[in-house]
């Protein structure tokens, strides 16, 4: 059984840290409505590498992360519709949103006001900076919150920085965040709560070790391009047909590298001999290793590395780590078919959990713009003909 079955979610958000979240409790379980505006719904929709997807409402962005929820549209500035909305929100457990602070309550539709229809409604607010601050009313954007957070000083080199990372990480960040967050109010019998989730604080929490350098070892965290800045040797290095990861994190693991490399001299130089001197001289000892590693080709090093337990690894693409049997033989690409306004299958990935040696399978498809609307609001009592009228009043 999926942890959350039996529960409902209304997910009223759009483009990616909002999706992302009612994606994983889709996945887990839950039961998710996802309502759009008419017309146009999710900008997600219109977002991706393919334009005939994008032009048909059905855009990579979307389906990367919507499969397994319900769609209804709704026009949350009408009066029908608010009070359609509040019955709605009667029957469901939670409630997501990414809507800039205090939208919701110039709509009337604020977390006092829902909790008096619902008093255990879980209410969560996906916002760039949080409900208050003197950041809260600013767009965000994931690239902003990169540039915020600290993140892009640190990633690059000395001489390359800033650098974004190279996808949304803190949408993402902040997505997985808010999930954790709904799953455990959740798991709260008494229920009823509201939770706000900054995304540059859940940003800022995920760069734990480097902050805390900071606050508590007073180093300021800078960009060490692929060294990694715990340890040495530990990073990318150069072998004779490319480049391959080695992460030499521990003393033992250190000396049987040297050894392996035929270099035991490193070992017993003052420069290397512990974890700190190694460190501060990373960059010869880089070189110095790189005598040995450029004379074989990576695929060979890392093999015989792992063999002995130094942890090595190569740099792959995304391509060669979806075909990778590591990744196809635990089953993480659920392939959906038949589905509405698509003419082929596609793979989206499953939640990054495995449930009792098993992911947890996908819902359902990723749905059209408001495919649900009758069932959904034949549910609340309105019949087909109240639906029609209603879509022609411009309410859904």
């Amino acid at each position: 059984m999926k942890p959350l079955k039996g529960k409902r979610i209304l997910d009223l958000t759009n483009v990616l840290a909002g999706p992302f979240c009612t994606y994983q409790l889709a996945n887990l379980g839950a039961e998710v409505i996802k309502l759009e505006t008419p017309i146009k719904g999710d900008l997600a929709r219109n977002l991706g590498a393919n334009p005939e997807l994008n032009s048909k409402g059905m855009g990579i962005s979307f389906l990367a992360q919507n499969s397994g929820k319900k769609s209804i549209t709704l026009n949350l500035k009408s009066k029908k519709g608010k009070s359609i909305f509040r019955k709605l929100v009667r029957e469901c457990d939670a409630l997501v949103e990414n809507f800039r602070p205090g939208v919701m309550d110039r709509l009337g539709l604020d977390y006092k006001k829902l909790k008096q229809d619902n008093p255990k409604l879980i209410y969560c607010a996906i916002t760039g900076f949080g409900q208050d601050g003197p950041l809260a009313q600013n767009p965000a954007y994931d690239q902003i919150v990169q540039g915020l957070s600290g993140v892009m000083t640190i990633t690059g080199d000395s001489e390359n920085n800033p650098f974004r990372v190279g996808y949304p990480i803190s949408d993402t960040i902040g997505g997985l965040t808010a999930a954790m967050a709904v799953s455990a109010a959740l798991n709260n019998p008494e229920g009823g709560s509201f939770i706000d989730i900054s995304m540059l604080e859940a940003t800022l929490v995920t760069m734990g070790w480097v902050v805390s350098n900071y606050l508590i070892g007073g180093v300021i965290p800078k960009a060490q391009g692929n060294e990694n800045f715990t340890s040495a040797p530990s990073g990318s290095f150069q072998a004779k047909d490319g480049i391959l990861n080695i992460a030499a994190n521990k003393d033992e693991q250190w000396e049987l590298l040297a050894r392996h490399l035929g270099r035991e001299d490193l070992i017993d130089n003052p420069d290397f001999s512990n974890r700190e001197k190694r460190k501060k001289n990373r960059f010869r000892l880089k070189a110095e290793l790189e005598t040995v590693l450029t004379t074989r080709p990576a695929e060979k090093w890392i093999e015989e590395l792992n063999q002995k337990s130094v942890p090595a690894g190569p740099v792959l693409t995304i391509p060669e780590i979806l075909n990778h049997p590591q990744i196809t033989k635990r089953g993480l690409l659920e392939n959906l078919e038949n589905i509405p306004g698509l003419e082929k299958n596609i793979d989206v990935l499953k939640t990054a959990a495995l449930f009792d040696g098993k992911h947890l399978t996908v819902a359902g498809n990723p749905p059209l713009l408001g495919e649900d609307n009758n069932k959904i609001y034949n549910s609340l009592g309105l019949n087909d003909a109240a639906i029609n009228k209603l879509k022609e009043e411009g309410v859904i």
